[in-house]
């Protein structure tokens, strides 16, 4: 049970979208859940709706104070007003759900902070942005976009029907949250591609009796998914075996991670066991998309809109410098697993990327840059990433590390 009372926070801007905020409020009370409504408002004028919490007090939580959002520019104010409200929502622990109203402007200042929310927490966004590529908006949590449909300006026989059916969403998520982290195993996070499945698969078929496997496609958002849930400590281990996503991180691909990949492994120092899935592809999608620097390269159909290109034996070695540095900045125990036999499906004798040449650049590249100590350590194998013995090489490191975490 929770000794501090919780409420359904409802953020919008209540100098244009007042009606919708009080509309909403009412629908959260008669549903029987405790309502707590925010302005977020950037203009300075009279709000249509009083919220119970103020522009000029979420203003205040700006690092430069609330005359960085009352700026008057509007991109600048609702920039300031997003960093605001998303170090102000970081002070609340009263908060059940949060739930947001917006056009573009909102929605750029809300969903910042719902990123910050911990997994699991009730998170809606209504906006006339949902509709396109909302992955900026998303980011790696576990927002939930609902589409308006028609602006949010007014109520209409439109809009009531939306807004009412996100109420009854968010009331729906609280009262009937599930709940099992108190009875379940430890969990681990494991980072997978389709050319690696066969090795994911047998880990976690080796340790899911005792562990709660927790598979992220590593498409850039997957590593970040997952980088998350370690930064907030939902999990206890890691087996990030398929670490493709630099490849197009460094490389210009479409599945990349970010500069932080790793991150927080360094930060909480959780112990993993690593390895080089993948690391011979970058991914594009349909042919006419590859940049034309690449045109004379080595390329794989995956499909009719994904194509690989294979890496070669200096971005290998550019990948090994990098991927040494991230893991010298790693307190916990980690083991690097190196599969010397190939790293991917294609990188197989007789398949199209089997390039022996490359795989030696990044092993001595990483072995030169990675200063290996009792806790960090960058294990040899002569198999594939894919063959059964690696696999257990994997699970053999895994156990001796990860006893600390159980």
């Amino acid at each position: 049970m929770r000794n501090t009372p919780t409420f359904v926070y409802i953020a919008t801007t209540a100098d244009t979208k007042g009606q919708e905020l009080e509309y909403v409020r009412n629908l959260i009370a008669n549903l029987g859940l405790p309502p707590l409504t925010l302005d977020l408002s950037t203009s300075g004028a009279p709000p249509y709706y009083r919220a119970d919490i103020s522009a000029v007090e979420i203003a205040s939580y700006h690092p430069e104070g609330a005359q960085a959002v009352f700026c008057r520019n509007r991109g600048q104010a609702i920039a300031a007003m997003a960093v605001a409200f998303e170090r102000f929502m970081l002070t609340r622990n009263d908060v059940a759900a949060l739930l947001g109203l917006g056009g573009s402007g909102g929605t750029a200042i809300v969903t910042p902070a719902m990123q910050q929310l911990p997994i699991g927490l009730p998170k809606l966004m209504v906006s006339s942005m949902a509709a396109g590529d909302v992955s900026g908006y998303v980011g790696a949590s576990d927002i939930a976009m609902l589409y308006s449909v028609t602006d949010i300006a007014g109520l209409n026989r439109i809009s009531r029907k939306v807004l009412s059916n996100a109420a009854n969403q968010i009331a729906g998520a609280i009262r009937f949250r599930v709940d099992d982290d108190a009875n379940s195993k430890p969990a681990t996070g494991l980072t997978m591609f389709g050319v690696t499945t066969p090795c994911i698969k047998a880990v976690t078929r080796a340790i899911e009796a005792d562990w709660d496997c927790l598979v992220f496609h590593a498409t850039g958002s997957g590593g970040r998914a997952m980088e998350k849930l370690i930064d907030s400590h939902l999990l206890d281990a890691v087996l990030d075996l398929t670490t493709t996503e630099i490849c197009d991180y460094l490389f210009d691909g479409v599945l990349a991670c970010n500069e932080d990949r790793f991150g927080a492994i360094a930060r909480t120092g959780i112990p993993c066991v690593m390895s080089c899935g993948a690391l011979d592809m970058i991914n594009f999608g349909h042919p006419k998309t590859i940049p034309v620097r690449y045109a004379k390269r080595h390329f794989y159909n995956h499909n009719t809109q994904v194509t690989l290109m294979r890496t070669t034996a200096e971005e290998n070695a550019h990948m090994g410098r990098w991927l040494g540095e991230k893991l010298n900045a790693c307190p916990g125990e980690v083991r690097f697993v190196l599969p010397e036999g190939g790293v991917s499906a294609l990188d197989a004798p007789d398949q199209p990327f089997w390039d022996p040449a490359a795989l030696n650049a990044f092993t001595h590249s990483l072995e030169s840059t990675l200063q290996q100590t009792d806790k960090r350590q960058l294990i040899k194998t002569p198999y594939h990433i894919n063959e059964a013995q690696f696999a257990n090489v994997v699970i053999e490191q895994f156990h001796a590390i990860s006893h600390t975490a159980e």
